[in-house]
């Protein structure tokens, strides 16, 4: 699955960002990071082997951590924790992922969507 793919391209790249972080931030926002793109793989993955009335909970469980992993990135880089090339490096994939997990959740919408009479 493409959006699995390029979540695990993320996380290999944070992993090699996370090692670098002054330890005031790897041992706390860095770990909460961590968490969250393990979180945010899990739920990706769960939602690629349910069934499609049952995959719209984790693809929007999976927003939900990339959107709180982008803001703690963004704290990260506010700090100077993260340099410029780094975040923007990190953030145009996470923009990418987002789009990707919106539209899987804009297309889950329409099919779990009751078909009124009359209408094709």
């Amino acid at each position: 699955m493409p959006v699995l793919q390029k979540i695990k391209s993320a996380y290999i790249l944070w992993h090699s960002y996370h090692q670098t972080l002054p330890k005031t931030h790897r041992y706390t926002i860095g770990q909460k990071i961590d968490a969250l793109f393990v979180e945010l793989i899990e739920a990706v993955a769960v939602a690629t082997f349910l069934d499609r009335t049952e995959k719209q909970p984790w693809v929007r469980l999976a927003i939900r951590k990339l959107d709180t992993a982008k803001i703690l990135l963004m704290i990260l880089w506010e700090t100077k924790s993260l340099d410029d090339k780094k975040y923007v490096t990190i953030s145009v994939v996470l923009e990418e992922i987002g789009k990707m997990l919106g539209g899987w959740n804009g297309q889950l919408t329409k099919q779990n969507s009751p078909v009124k009479t009359g209408e094709k």
